[in-house]
């Protein structure tokens, strides 16, 4: 399958498409080509029949370190800007289109999943998750407000009190007390993280037609939240504009 240079797309014999994240050096980190290799893999997917399932993953120690620091310090200059103001959209589009594929979708987590790397593997529709893994919120750390719904994302997981403490409180978590609280649904030994996920994957990823049916009437069925994504993405984005340029002054 096409991969770029920091997004590689393969899909195996058990009908499970293979996204990882491939820019370890950054702790793959978001930056635009990057974010916009990962729209593109995901229209690959959703237009291949063939693909019954998703595992995202990443290279390196880190699942995804967030929006690379020299967006943010760009979006904070000018947050009104328009290329600045598109280049930081671009950033949500990556995460908000895994959460649309059209088949069922595993985020294996290894390392760090901070900022929109946390919203990024809480955008699938299943979690795996490494005991050792660090899941930080990440925002309120480096005085910015949260980002790309994440107040939403973090609640529709794992409900209010866990984003009060993750994304409010700025609170640290490690992989077992992610999936003590329902963050993930397993916490494995860090060698086990993409096995386990490729295994969960198979069980549904045969059959894509059904697989994919299966998806659509889950998300539909959950019903959508108070706010939807889409507005609780809106109505943090003026917020977290605001608080970039306030740190940039």
């Amino acid at each position: 399958m096409p991969s770029s240079a920091e997004i590689q797309l393969e899909i195996n014999d058990n009908h499970v498409a293979v996204l990882t994240l491939a820019a370890p050096d950054r702790r793959n980190a978001f930056v635009p080509d990057m974010a916009r290799a990962l729209v593109e893999a995901c229209e690959e997917i959703d237009r291949n029949p063939d693909v019954g399932a998703v595992v995202v993953r990443a290279l390196g120690a880190s699942f995804c370190s967030g929006a690379h620091r020299e967006l943010l310090a760009s979006a904070g200059k000018d947050p009104a800007r328009p290329d600045n103001y598109e280049l930081l959209q671009l950033t949500y589009r990556a995460f908000t289109r895994v959460g649309e594929l059209l088949p069922p979708t595993i985020a294996a987590v290894r390392g760090h999943a901070v900022g929109a790397g946390l919203n990024l593997m809480l955008a699938t529709d299943l979690r795996i998750i490494s005991e050792s893994a660090k899941i930080i919120s990440g925002f309120a750390r480096i005085g910015i407000h949260p980002g790309g719904g994440n107040f939403l994302l973090v609640s529709r997981v794992a409900g209010r009190e866990v984003a009060a403490g993750l994304s409010l409180f700025a609170q640290d978590i490690d992989g077992q007390r992610a999936a003590a609280i329902g963050l993930a649904w397993e916490a494995v030994p860090e060698a086990e993280v993409e096995p386990r996920a490729l295994e969960i994957a198979a069980t549904v990823a045969g059959d894509p037609e059904l697989a994919r049916a299966a998806a659509r009437s889950f998300r539909a069925e959950l019903g959508p939240p108070a706010v939807g994504w889409p507005a609780a993405l809106e109505m943090e984005k003026g917020v977290q504009m605001w608080s970039l340029r306030r740190r940039e002054l």
